[in-house]
Order: structure tokens, then C-alpha cells, then sequence
């Protein structure tokens, strides 16, 4: 388990990628993404009330950290795992990167891209970005949301060192 130092959080709070600050700004740019992972309940909501279904999408049913009663279900790809707050599990990890496999190659072998899944976090899915941006393949668009300022809109490829780099300052435990 990786948990997150105080000295950190200033630098997290950095968005990895363009910050919109509105939900429309950013769509036509998140039409074209060729694979989309989305982390966040408000994040992945916005994405489905307007016909966009992440291939991967990470929440844990708060938003702001207060329990939310939304139904976030598109898929029948439901996996779960457990992260309490300030934390990168070994679970949390373990299921991304399951996530990621199986929306890219499907149990056949083929090509999975319409395999869609939802990991629901027993805890907290905010630091989820990190490993998301380190395991998912280059050209991958993540979504999450900037706590009242807006959508920051993310290409692993461009800041996959930036989160290899940070996350190499969190504390094992």
C-alpha cells in the first residue's frame, strides 16, 4: 500500500492535463478519444447524461467527499476494491490494471475496445489517477475533476514520468 505524504499534496493538486473549466468545453475533444478513462462520480456522470461511455470509469458513490445516491451503471463489468482515503492499495492497483486488460484484449483474445468496466472504490477513488495514468497504453484520455474549477482533461503520454516520478515519493507501507 502506497499512502500519500502531507508534503505531497500541493503538488497533486497540479493538474496532469488542461484544466476546463466547464464540462462543455471539453466534449468535442472527449468525442475523439480513442480510449477514455474517466475517475470521479461527477466526472463519469457528466460523461454518461450526454451518451459517452468511458471504457474504464473509477468511482466510489461520494462526490466532495459526501455520499451521493446516483446510479452510475453502464456496463455489466462491475469490479470493486478498497481504498480508504490518502491511499494507493495493492487492490485498487490489482484492479486497474485488470480493468485496463480486459477493455483492451477480451477473454477470447480479440480485440476488447467495446468491453466497458466500472470499479467502485469501498473508499476513496481520488488518488486513482496515478496509477491510472502510469498502466494505462500511450494515447489514453483520463478524465477527473479539479475540485471547484472544472474537468482537467489528460494523454497519459504526455505526463506518464511526472506520475511515475510522484509516486515514487509516496510512503510504503
Amino acid at each position: 500500500m502506497l499512502h500519500l505524504e502531507k508534503n505531497l499534496r500541493d503538488e497533486l493538486k497540479r493538474p496532469f492535463g488542461r484544466l476546463y473549466s466547464s464540462f462543455d468545453d471539453a466534449i468535442d475533444d472527449i468525442r475523439s478519444s480513442k480510449f477514455l478513462i474517466s475517475v470521479g462520480d461527477s466526472t463519469t456522470n457528466n460523461l454518461i447524461n450526454v451518451g459517452i461511455y468511458p471504457n474504464i470509469s473509477i468511482i466510489d458513490n461520494l462526490i466532495q467527499r459526501k455520499i451521493h445516491n446516483h446510479e452510475i451503471i453502464y456496463t455489466e463489468n462491475i469490479l470493486r476494491a478498497k481504498n480508504p482515503p490518502g491511499t494507493i492499495t495493492d487492490d485498487l492497483w490489482e484492479t486497474i490494471e485488470l480493468a485496463i486488460n480486459k477493455s483492451i484484449h477480451n477473454d477470447n483474445g480479440d480485440d476488447g475496445e467495446n468491453q466497458n468496466h466500472l470499479i467502485v472504490v469501498d473508499g476513496e477513488e481520488d488518488l486513482a489517477v496515478l496509477p491510472v495514468i502510469i498502466l494505462a497504453p500511450e494515447e489514453t484520455i483520463v478524465l477527473y475533476g479539479q475540485p471547484n474549477e472544472g474537468l482537467v482533461f489528460v494523454n497519459v503520454s504526455d505526463v506518464k514520468t511526472r506520475a511515475n516520478e510522484l509516486i515514487k515519493k509516496f510512503k510504503k507501507i
